[in-house]
């Protein structure tokens, strides 16, 4: 069980609970609303969301008395841990393994490894976006309702992909809409009835062969940089369902690199690596794989 508790300085003093969580603490409405089912109080007293708070009022806040382990535990599965404290944990997923488990992959995923390491606190897995089965890289879980509301759509990625070709534009901007290619349940292609979709790239280094870059996304569309990519004529290596080749590298070179964290009232602003993988770093020149990536 977390516990939060925060206290109202003169500035806030008046203000509805409801408005003080919401407008401090960046407290989502739906977190608000399940708050009024209990797990809250000021002073030790039950108060309700419409109910003004003062100067010096002490709020405490318990979450996770009712969560319970929702995925089978395996801790014989190897994730490492890249980052952990009271309300998140990172992960540095390796190629081959599901974020959540599915019908087809129900006891190796990263969720699976999750539910074991926190088998006696019985955390619920809340990622916080999701990763493909072979993109490898950073992979973010919260531990409870409250660390999930103050993150979710306020995390800034950095993925790193090798595309096949030397992409001739040191840096660009792709915003081209996507929508699921009829009949595929998974593949997706540029389309102008699709949603909108932009990502930002550059070049960190090219070879004979292939392109290093670097990309940013604005929107979280599935498949966005593997569709993109292929798009503009330059398939993310190993990538096979979107006309890239396997010869060197068994699945598409994309890993989520850096992830920076906004601040929170127990945590400084953080910026979180992930160095890229051993496979990835295969396609590049000797000297390229002691970059500091």
């Amino acid at each position: 069980m977390r516990t939060h508790c925060y206290t109202v300085e003169a500035g806030d003093d008046g203000l509805l609970l409801g408005d003080y969580l919401r407008l401090r603490h960046q407290y989502s409405r739906r977190l608000i609303i399940q708050l009024k089912k209990g797990g809250i109080t000021v002073n030790g007293q039950h108060r309700r969301m419409v109910d003004p708070v003062a100067a010096g009022d002490v709020i405490q806040i318990r979450l996770g008395e009712t969560e319970t382990i929702n995925l089978l535990p395996n801790p014989d599965l190897q994730v490492p841990i890249v980052y952990e404290d009271a309300d998140i944990i990172a992960f540095d997923k390796p190629a081959g393994m599901a974020v959540h488990p599915c019908t087809k992959y129900y006891n190796d995923s990263v969720g699976n490894y999750f539910a074991a390491l926190f088998e006696k606190e019985g955390l619920a897995f809340r990622p916080l976006y999701r990763l493909d089965r072979d993109t490898t890289g950073l992979c973010l879980s919260a531990k409870n309702t409250l660390a999930a509301s103050l993150l979710m759509g306020k995390l800034e990625k950095e993925y790193l992909a090798i595309v096949e070709g030397q992409l001739p534009q040191d840096e660009g901007t792709v915003d081209a809409p996507l929508i699921r290619v009829p009949g595929s349940i998974i593949t997706r292609q540029v389309d102008p009835d699709g949603q909108r979709a932009v990502t930002h790239y550059r070049v960190l280094q090219r070879t004979a062969t292939h392109t290093l870059l670097s990309l940013r996304l604005e929107t979280g569309r599935t498949h966005q940089i593997r569709v993109h990519m292929a798009w503009l004529g330059y398939p993310l290596a190993g990538d096979t369902l979107y006309g890239g080749q396997d010869t060197l590298i068994r699945r598409q070179a994309l890993h989520c690199h850096r992830l920076w964290l906004p601040a929170s009232p127990e945590r400084s602003e953080l910026v979180l690596t992930a160095p890229i993988p051993h496979d990835m770093a295969a396609l590049l020149p000797q000297e390229g794989k002691n970059h500091v990536f």
